[in-house]
């Protein structure tokens, strides 16, 4: 009878399993991206209009964490560090303390400077993901460039941000008409994880967005505590 109840297991996860849609190949994996983080740093924020800089942090530290907790490549670049632009946001050094391994530069497009190119196109990814500031420069730059040398590119585009609203959106349209794929970092976040009985990453999720997730945030908080999920 155990035997038979066994089969029955097997057969019916087999089928359910067959009955299962494949997810669409567009969609974001662990494993099929690159994420660059480029010149999240204090001077180049302080003039950063059209996006609360609270919410900017936050958004930054939701993709900073989701890539520590998902493994992914991870290439964080800045420019002038030490003679203009200021150490990086701390939610970045949270989960990338070890500053030796930025990649500073003096080009404003990250593609142009020889070692930043090679430890984004090092990480072996043929989809890059990226997010910094400022959109219409710093974004734009590389984004237009890794699409001309036949990358995929996706731009996380609340955890970027320019010195008006009006140069952010045209620098995303721009880009968007380009073939440049725009997402957002609670987007980026629940797409890595994509289910929730995924159990390894359950836990380090729901505390990131407990952190870094403003109201959705404090929503998990109230369901873990009051309903005990």
């Amino acid at each position: 009878m155990k035997t038979f109840k066994l089969t029955f297991l097997l057969i019916f996860a087999m089928l359910s399993n067959a009955w299962a849609q494949n997810p669409s190949p567009e969609l974001l994996t662990p494993s099929n991206h690159a994420l660059v983080l480029i010149d999240h740093e204090g001077q180049m924020a302080f003039a950063v209009n059209g996006i609360d800089p609270v919410i900017l942090r936050n958004n930054v530290g939701l993709i900073s964490g989701a890539s520590k907790i998902f493994n992914i490549p991870t290439v964080v670049t800045t420019v002038a560090e030490a003679s203009f632009s200021g150490p990086v946001f701390p939610e970045i050094q949270e989960f990338y303390p070890n500053k030796t391994e930025y990649i500073d530069r003096t080009t404003m497009n990250t593609w142009e400077d020889a070692k930043a190119h090679k430890a984004i196109t090092g990480k072996n990814k043929k989809r890059i993901v990226m997010a910094g500031l400022w959109t219409s420069v710093c974004v734009v730059g590389p984004a237009m460039s890794a699409l001309a040398d036949g990358y995929e590119v996706f731009v996380i585009t609340d955890a970027s941000g320019d010195i008006t609203k009006e140069a952010h959106d045209m620098a995303v349209q721009r880009m968007i008409l380009a073939g440049v794929r725009p997402i957002t970092s609670m987007q980026y976040v629940l797409e890595l994880q994509r289910d929730w009985a995924r159990a390894a990453t359950y836990e380090p999720v729901n505390q990131l967005i407990m952190r870094y997730g403003g109201a959705y945030g404090l929503g998990v908080q109230y369901a873990r505590k009051m309903l005990k999920h």
